[in-house]
This record gives C-alpha cells, sequence and structure tokens, in this order.
C-alpha cells in the first residue's frame, strides 16, 4: 500500500477543487482538476476543460498513484464547472431559480400529502422521501432513485401526477 492509499478520505477531501499533478507508476503523469477521490480504491478522479472540445475526464488508479502535488485551488467560476459536470442535461435547461421552485413545490405537495420528505447533500439540493428514496435536480419521475422497486415505482408515480397537475 502506497502513501496516497493511507490517507483517509477527509486528507483526500481537501483535494477536491483543486488543480493537482499527479505522478504514477511507469513514469505517467497527469494533470488535472480534482473532482473526486474514491474512498475505496483511493483512485482519483481528474477533468480538464480542453478549448472547443468537450470535458476529458481521467481516472487515476489509487495503486497506481506515488505522488499528488496541488498547482492551484479553484475560483468560484471553476468550481460551478466542476460541479455541474455530470449533472444531467435536463437540469441544466432550469435556472437555479427554477430548480428551486420545483423542488420546493415538490416537497411541499409531499408533506401535504404526509410522505415524509427531507433535504440531502451539501447544499440540500437532493429530497429523500421516508429515507429510502433520492430525487435529484430537476424533480421529475426519472431521477427517482430507491433499491426497492415497488417504493420506486409508487413514488415515480406520484411525481408524474404532480408535474400533470401543475401543467
Amino acid at each position: 500500500m502506497n502513501e496516497w492509499q493511507k490517507k483517509s478520505p477527509l486528507d483526500w477531501e481537501t483535494y477536491v477543487n483543486k488543480r493537482v499533478k499527479v505522478a504514477a507508476d511507469e513514469k505517467n503523469e497527469y494533470e488535472g482538476w480534482v473532482l473526486t477521490v474514491d474512498p475505496v480504491s483511493a483512485s482519483i478522479v481528474l477533468a480538464n476543460f480542453p478549448e472547443n472540445e468537450p470535458v476529458s475526464i481521467v481516472v487515476v488508479l489509487g495503486h497506481a498513484i506515488q505522488e499528488v502535488d496541488v498547482i492551484q485551488d479553484a475560483d468560484n467560476e471553476m468550481k460551478a464547472r466542476l460541479s455541474c459536470i455530470f449533472e444531467p442535461e435536463e437540469s441544466k435547461a432550469y435556472s437555479p431559480e427554477q430548480l428551486d421552485k420545483r423542488k420546493n413545490d415538490l416537497k411541499n405537495w409531499l408533506e401535504t400529502n404526509h410522505i415524509p420528505v427531507t433535504e440531502q447533500g451539501e447544499s440540500g439540493r437532493t429530497l429523500c422521501v421516508a429515507g429510502v428514496l433520492t430525487i435529484d435536480p430537476p424533480y421529475g419521475p426519472e431521477e427517482c432513485s430507491c433499491s426497492n422497486e415497488i417504493i420506486l415505482s409508487r413514488v415515480q408515480a406520484l411525481v408524474q401526477s404532480h408535474l400533470e397537475k401543475q401543467q
């Protein structure tokens, strides 16, 4: 096990949203913005934004990492770019205010119908229904996620009916 793999998830979290240079096995070097570090494998996910090209994602496996050097911290604009890389295309069609309204409308509607719902995540963007199902932006039936298929289909039907009533 190398030094990188011995670090704790809290140590790895300090690298998120920073531009780094990664020295790996076989004299390979990678550079990019850290999106995340997998806490199980210690693999690091890097993003780059080449001009006039789509975003480039590279995963450097944890066991191969020899050294990680921080080059620069992300400014607010870069943090915003990094945070929306894996956001579904549908949610990009809504402004932050529209997404907030959709979330609050759905949350209020679920609570009115006696369905327990909470907000999760750093920014409270994800709705959690009864502690077992999550709904991500833009808060449609396709964004529902649950390991129990019966609960999933029932809540998806509720969300769909809510959206149809609003139109």
